[in-house]
Order: structure tokens, then C-alpha cells, then sequence
């Protein structure tokens, strides 16, 4: 049986040989099969080009030894421009390791001259692959077309008289309005005026008056959700140009609408960002001083009564100083250095914290002991995880009820690592924060993790707590579980990849006081006047000689009238007037080998003008005094450059 090839079409064949007698061979055999192919024969490199770009072959044989010219650069000629065109191989010469070669690069088959029996079968197998290939392209093609104008008409696409009945609909308005195909008596006045009646009827005048009319009109839809819709009107006139009937484009936009409003909460949110930098600086303006009275303050009281309402100071200005790091990792997404940690010290802290934040009605009870295995983590972001699930919590409960914490030293298995994408068999702690509220309803819980979803009212919440709780998690390498039933509370179970292996200097030793002073000259430049006579006293204590200035002009004044006996700029980089980035940059022009304590009240902001083996060191601000001096000693032992 011959290769049934399309109505009106003979096989053409191009044939690469440069022996007259085995063409007329082969020319024989084909012709059993073909009785009326086209066999062209060529024998160059020349002509096998030429006949490719002048006509059109349905097959290609090739012997693979020529006089300058080979089977293998035909083939590579042939698939650049045609690669699905049948090729095969006719040869007395190839070789096993030629053929395989031959095959590898794009060819059918080859034959075996002395083999002639082969040839009709692989050719048929040949033509019928690339006929198979063919209508497998077509039927993909003609998808492709159906898709497309599936694409086109996503549109809710109505036609409607000039009183207003809709005459006809397609399928998405069916899927849109919840029409069925039987329906009939249809108004555009039942669609839209139930929401936007004087608009509706303002439409109608326009369109009418102009000849067309878009708007956004709203509805309730076949889901029975508030739809706002993207309508587009066209007046259609008949032959004699009088108004005949109205045509309706109507596009859901409600998603867009969606993605509109979080996007200005995501801008409002980069506001806040930017505010609370800003408050950021000034709140730890004022924190700094505390903290560094506090060891003047150690030095001078010996009653027992006073220095403990010292180390109480000292804890509330270092919990100020956390919430606002908090503050500016939430909101300007500061991430922060990962360190080993103890989870039960920061759980402790965020209960506090809870404690003197939540109502009085909800009771927090904690089960976390303190042998838990240290984790690698950000501290920052640890306490903003457990603030967002105690404030969830809080909501849930509607003011009263019971909150729970509880931690342990886990394994997990493969198991459970395999039901959770991301996570790792290992030593895990698992934190298992619960309440007692109203739970979580099953249809909403795989959505509670989505940015901006939130089943508050407006203004009482974005919709980010727990999408940021999942981020922070997943960016540790930990995951989470979540189960809840409507009425009896909801539970979290969050798995935080333990450090068995000691990666940290431990933190039990008392640090060593820092050392002090030996009269060296330390110049101050801080517009902070509480800043200024707190850094003066504590420096001066601790044996250095001060100089203070108000602002970056006075302070590269006094560095350039006491060059040569200050040891130290310590300076302020948010100034009023001259910015103490460029006061640094200055202070390097007058003396390279200058030392400098860059301070920031702004959490993550850096100097901008090179760190130098300790030549330039940034201290964020609240510091404790401690932290100055040990900061300034730095400075002063650094090598020269």
C-alpha cells in the first residue's frame, strides 16, 4: 500500500547523488511504489542549494559521500530552514558511527545501499511522521484561533432595543448576569438602576445625543457579590440612519478595583514608612539619653531602692527602643542581622509586652520552657511574629477569653517535612499559639494567608498580619500549621529549624566594662542639645576630654582649630543645615586617618561614605554608654592607614 498523500499531489522528491547509475536504480524501485513521483536529482552543493529555496519537496535522499560536498552538511542546510522535511539516507558508505551521528543531527533514517528492500518502508515511515506532525500543527493552530476569540469574548456583550429590553447575550454575559438561554423580558433598568439610577438614565441621554457612552456602572451579580462593571454603549442605526438598538460591552473590572484599593493601602503603608522613620529618629533622640544616664547614674547611687528603679528605667527605654525597631521592620521592611537565639527570652518579652497591651479579660498563659534549642533568626522579626498572632488573637476573642503559648523541642520527620513545601526533616522548636475565640471558618481558611484579606470592617485592619507572619517564617526556613473549628478557637503551630551545634559565643558571662579614657579629645556634633551634655558627662566621667558642637558648620569648625588633638568625631548623621554624611566626607578631606562614631537614630541607615578598618564605625541609636565608649575606644586603638 502506497502512502495516501493529499488529492491533486505527487510525492517530490529531491535526490542528492552524484552516480548517474545507482539514481536510475533507485528511480526504478520508487517508482513501483510512486508511479508518478518527481524525482530530482542533483550531484553539488550548488544545485542542492538552488533546488531548496526554488521548490517545494515532500522527502529528501541523500547519499553521504559526494566530491566535495557531504551527506551531513546537506542535512544541516536542509534543518535550518525546513525541519520537519523528511531526510534520509541512501548510501553504500556511511558507516555505523556516521549513520548514529547522522540521526543525532535530524535524520529520519538511512538505508543501506545493498540493502535496497529497506528503502520503501522508510520512506513511507518518514512521510507518514511528517504527515502525522503536519495535522498535529493544524489542529494546534486551529486551537490557538479558538482560544483567541474565546479571548475576545470575555465580554459581557448585550444588545438592547431603545426601550431598554435586552434582545441578546453571549455566554459571558450568561456566566456574568446569570442569564439563561430561555430568558426572556430582560431590562437594562433591572441591571444597573437598582445601584445607579440617575446614572443609568443620564446614560441614555448621552448615548442617544452623541451616539455613544462609557461608564462604570455597578450590579449584583449571578454570585450575588456587588459587581462593578466597565460598560461601553454604541447607538447601532439601520440603513436610513435612525437609532435602532444599543450595543453593550460590559467588562468586569471588580478584581481591578480590588487591586486599585491595595495598592493604595500598599502606598499608604510606604507613607507610614517613610513617617515612621522619621519619628523614629526623634523617639530615639530621646531614648538615648536615658539609657546613657543610666550608667552615670550606676556610678554615683549606692542605695539598693534607687538602683533597682535604675535597672527598671533602664528595661522601659530598652523596650521603647525594641518597639521601635519593630515599627521600622514592619513598615519599612527592614530585615536586620540573624543571630543564635533563645526563643523562650523572646517569647517572654513579647508576653510582657501583650500583658500591658491587651485587655484586662484575656488571660495569657505560657508553657515554654527554658531548655528549648537555640534558632538562627532574626530577633526583630521573631517579636513582630508573636505581637501579630497575640493582636489576632485579641481580635478573635472579642475582648475576653484565654490565650495560650506553649513550646517545645521537636523532630521533624519526612513525613511532615513532605506535607509542608519548604520545610526540612530535622530538630525543629515548635511554638503553639491558641486562643479561645471564634475560629476560623473553613471556606476562609486557605485564604487567611493572603495579602490584603481580612475579614475585619474597614479600618480595623490591612489584611497583612498573617501573610507577613508566613513571610517571616518561610524566610527562616521554618512553616506552619493552622487548625481551627467556628466557636472553639484556632490554633497556630509555628516550626522554627533548630541549631544543635554551638555557632555562638555564649551569652551567660557578664560583659567587661568598657575601658577608659586616657585625656584623649572627643568632638561631639549633635543638634540634640539632651544628646550633647549627656555624651559630654558620660565621656568626661569615664577620663576624655569634650568638645561639643551644635550643628556640622561648628563642628568642622572646632575640628579644624583643634586638628591635632581631637581623637574622635563623634557625630549625629541627621543634622539640621549640613548632613553628617557630608560633614564626614569633609572631616576626610581635611584629615584622611580622621576617626569617626557616625550615630542614627533611624535603624539600617549607613554613613554612605565607606567603612575603613574601623576608622568609620555606625552606632544606632538608643546606645547605651556603655556602647559609646566601647565605640569610641574602637576608633581610637583602629590602625592607621
Amino acid at each position: 500500500m502506497s502512502l495516501l498523500l493529499p488529492v491533486s499531489s505527487r510525492l517530490r522528491l529531491l535526490h542528492l547523488e552524484d552516480s548517474p547509475l545507482d539514481a536510475e536504480l533507485i528511480r526504478r524501485q520508487i517508482e513501483v511504489e510512486w508511479p508518478d513521483c518527481e524525482i530530482k536529482r542533483v550531484d553539488t552543493k550548488d544545485a542542492f542549494i538552488g533546488a531548496l529555496h526554488d521548490e517545494d519537496f515532500d522527502l529528501i535522499l541523500s547519499d553521504y559521500s559526494l566530491p566535495g560536498f557531504n551527506g551531513l552538511d546537506a542535512l544541516r542546510l536542509v534543518r535550518r530552514s525546513k525541519p520537519i522535511l523528511p531526510f534520509l539516507f541512501l548510501s553504500g558508505t556511511i558507516g555505523e558511527d556516521n549513520a548514529i551521528q547522522a540521526l543525532l543531527q535530524g535524520a529520519n533514517d538511512y538505508v543501506i545501499k545493498d540493502r535496497p528492500a529497506r528503502l520503501i518502508p522508510a520512506m513511507q515511515t518518514a512521510l507518514a511522521r511528517q504527515r502525522e506532525h503536519e495535522l498535529q500543527r493544524q489542529s494546534e493552530q486551529q486551537l490557538l484561533e479558538q482560544a483567541e476569540l474565546l479571548d475576545k469574548a470575555r465580554d459581557a456583550i448585550c444588545v438592547a432595543d431603545l426601550a431598554g429590553a435586552v434582545t441578546y447575550w453571549n455566554h459571558s454575559a450568561s456566566l456574568l448576569f446569570g442569564w439563561m438561554g430561555h430568558d426572556k423580558g430582560r431590562q437594562l433598568h433591572d441591571l444597573f438602576a437598582l445601584h445607579d439610577p440617575k446614572l443609568l438614565s443620564g446614560a441614555m441621554q448621552e448615548l442617544l445625543a452623541g451616539g455613544a457612552w462609557t461608564g462604570e456602572l455597578q450590579l449584583t451579580g449571578a454570585d450575588g457579590q456587588l459587581r462593578h462593571i466597565l460598560s461601553r454603549w454604541t447607538l447601532v442605526r439601520d440603513n436610513s440612519q435612525q437609532p435602532k438598538s444599543i450595543l453593550l460591552i460590559n467588562t468586569d473590572v471588580t478584581e481591578e478595583k480590588k487591586l486599585e484599593s491595595q495598592l493604595l493601602r500598599t502606598q499608604r503603608l510606604e507613607s507610614i514608612g517613610t513617617l515612621a522613620g522619621g519619628i523614629a529618629h526623634d523617639l530615639n533622640n530621646v531614648l538615648t539619653p536615658i539609657l546613657m544616664a543610666v550608667n552615670l547614674l550606676r556610678m554615683e547611687l549606692t542605695d539598693v531602692n534607687l538602683l533597682r528603679m535604675v535597672d527598671i528605667m533602664e528595661k522601659s527605654a530598652q523596650q521603647g527602643a525594641g518597639l521601635i525597631r519593630q515599627i521600622l521592620a514592619f513598615a519599612r521592611g527592614t530585615e536586620g542581622e540573624r543571630a543564635e537565639l533563645q526563643l523562650h527570652l523572646i517569647i517572654y518579652d513579647v508576653v510582657s509586652l501583650l500583658r500591658e497591651t491587651l485587655p484586662r479579660a484575656i488571660s495569657i498563659q505560657t508553657d515554654v520552657p527554658r531548655d528549648l534549642w537555640p534558632v538562627l533568626a532574626n530577633s526583630t522579626q521573631l517579636s513582630q511574629v508573636f505581637m501579630n498572632l497575640g493582636v489576632n488573637a485579641r481580635d478573635a476573642m472579642a475582648g475576653s477569653g484565654q490565650l495560650r503559648i506553649g513550646a517545645s523541642n521537636v523532630t521533624v520527620d519526612a513525613a511532615l517535612a513532605q506535607a509542608n513545601p519548604g520545610a526540612h526533616p530535622g530538630p525543629h522548636v515548635r511554638v503553639a499559639v491558641s486562643d479561645t475565640g471564634s475560629g476560623i471558618p473553613p471556606e476562609l481558611l486557605q485564604r487567611i494567608f493572603d495579602p490584603f484579606f481580612t475579614t475585619k470592617v474597614a479600618g480595623k485592619g490591612t489584611g497583612l498580619g498573617l501573610s507577613t507572619v508566613l513571610g517571616i517564617l518561610k524566610g527562616h526556613g521554618g512553616f506552619l500549621q493552622v487548625h481551627s473549628e467556628p466557636g472553639r478557637g484556632t490554633e497556630f503551630s509555628l516550626y522554627f529549624p533548630a541549631v544543635l551545634e554551638q555557632t555562638a559565643t555564649p551569652t551567660g558571662a557578664l560583659p567587661t566594662p568598657p575601658p577608659s579614657g586616657r585625656g584623649e579629645t572627643i568632638l561631639v556634633i549633635d543638634d540634640e542639645n539632651a544628646m550633647r551634655e549627656i555624651a559630654r558627662t558620660l565621656l568626661e566621667a569615664q577620663g576624655y576630654r569634650v568638645l561639643t558642637a551644635e550643628n556640622g558648620t561648628t563642628g568642622l569648625a572646632l575640628y579644624r582649630e583643634h586638628r591635632a588633638t581631637v581623637s574622635v568625631v563623634l557625630i549625629d548623621l541627621m543634622l539640621s543645615g549640613i548632613q553628617g554624611a557630608e560633614v564626614i566626607k569633609e572631616l576626610r578631606t581635611l584629615n584622611p586617618d580622621v576617626r569617626v562614631v557616625a550615630m542614627s537614630g533611624v535603624g539600617g541607615e549607613e554613613p554612605g561614605v565607606g567603612e575603613e578598618s574601623g576608622r568609620l564605625i555606625f552606632l544606632a541609636k538608643p546606645m547605651t554608654g556603655d556602647d559609646l565608649i566601647r565605640a569610641v575606644q574602637t576608633a581610637i586603638v583602629a590602625p592607621a592607614t
